[in-house]
């Protein structure tokens, strides 16, 4: 019979494990590049959201805080006055206010700060969460990607075409400081 066809067999079959393993070993590499851009899209999503939403909530907050403020001064104007001269005074003031109130209510029937900030804080809860998945989706996806540059017979040429072992992502040295809101 052929000798030949014996060696030759055993030359292909190793081409063919080697190719299947580099191909094997781009594609896991790559789904390490597809999970780190999908922590830096979470990272730009909080960049570009939460700003949005403090001026957002800081504007419907300002704007009620403003005319709240104005009724309260006014009634306790009214409550503290001690002729009727300054009591017509504080119930004019009240009266103004109070009539910028309703105009405000009847334009914005919905228009509840307590709503916006509970908005906010599920804006943020849910973009933490985000990024905490997408960096653990991450590790995850290095893991996989280390393990298999590391192990028998990948290992053997893993190194010779390129793929050495990838960072784990870590925290910061502030990860004990969560990030402040500041109002």
């Amino acid at each position: 019979m052929k000798k030949w066809l014996i060696p030759v067999g055993i030359i292909v079959l190793l081409g063919v494990m080697l190719i299947s393993g580099y191909n094997n070993l781009v594609k896991t590499s790559e789904g390490v590049n597809g999970s780190w851009s999908q922590v830096q899209n979470q990272l730009q999503r909080r960049a570009d959201l939460i700003p949005n939403l403090v001026e957002t909530v800081k504007g419907y907050a300002s704007q009620e805080k403003e005319i709240f403020t104005e009724v309260a001064e006014a009634r306790g104007k009214l409550a503290g006055a001690t002729s009727v001269a300054a009591a017509g005074e504080a119930d004019q003031a009240l009266t103004g206010a109070l009539g910028r109130l309703l105009a405000i209510v009847e334009n914005y029937p919905l228009l509840k700060s307590d709503a916006n900030f509970r908005a906010l804080q599920d804006e943020l809860a849910g973009t933490e969460n985000r990024i905490a998945t997408a960096r653990m989706d991450y590790n995850n996806t290095v893991q996989s990607y280390n393990t298999k540059t590391k192990t028998f017979p990948t290992s053997l040429y893993a190194g010779v075409f390129g793929f050495g072992p990838r960072d784990y992502f870590k925290p910061t040295a502030n990860v004990e400081t969560p990030p402040a809101v500041k109002f």
